[in-house]
């Protein structure tokens, strides 16, 4: 699932990813986003593998029914947009208690935090705070991002099902 598609380049790779037979959820509340992510799924072929939805990644637990592998979430704004629709801390963390609730056992979850634009330090203080208060025998949290860089940098927060992949 790509909880916030922007321009459709994380939901063109989980398309791939996921094979003919897999599912890709795009989750964005922008038309411009939902359309370019269209556009580039169309060229390469992938459109039929993904339902892309014209809706805030908040709603992602009554859009989607299914258990998931992954999800993927790239916080901040749709690039080459509008920089004032931004993503916020009370959906963003709704989405997120949702997306652990539709992980698969072994599933992961990725959250790209960027604290350099105004509100996203905010954002990504709470997000981090949120991982943070994962059972540590239930979810595996990791943080990376770039050492020789200052404190506004993009970082990755991932995040795993500690339960047993289903068939292992």
């Amino acid at each position: 699932m790509d909880a916030t598609c922007g321009n459709g380049k994380d939901t063109l790779l989980l398309a791939d990813l996921v094979g003919p037979t897999g599912r890709v959820w795009a989750f964005d509340i922008q038309e411009t986003a939902i359309q370019r992510t269209a556009e580039r799924l169309q060229a390469a072929d992938l459109l039929s593998r993904v339902t892309l939805l014209a809706a805030g990644h908040e709603q992602m637990a009554t859009l989607v029914t299914e258990p998931v592998q992954g999800v993927v979430f790239n916080l901040g704004w749709l690039p080459g947009g509008e920089r004032t629709i931004v993503t916020t801390t009370p959906t963003t963390l709704t989405a997120l208690q949702a997306a652990l609730q539709l992980l698969a056992p072994g599933g992961l979850l990725l959250v790209v935090c960027y604290p350099g634009h105004a509100g996203g330090d905010h954002e990504a203080a709470a997000v981090e705070a949120w991982c943070s208060s994962l059972p540590p025998r239930s979810w595996f949290v990791w943080r990376m991002g770039q050492l020789n860089v200052g404190p506004k940098a993009p970082f990755c927060l991932v995040i795993q099902d500690g339960r047993p992949p289903v068939g292992n």
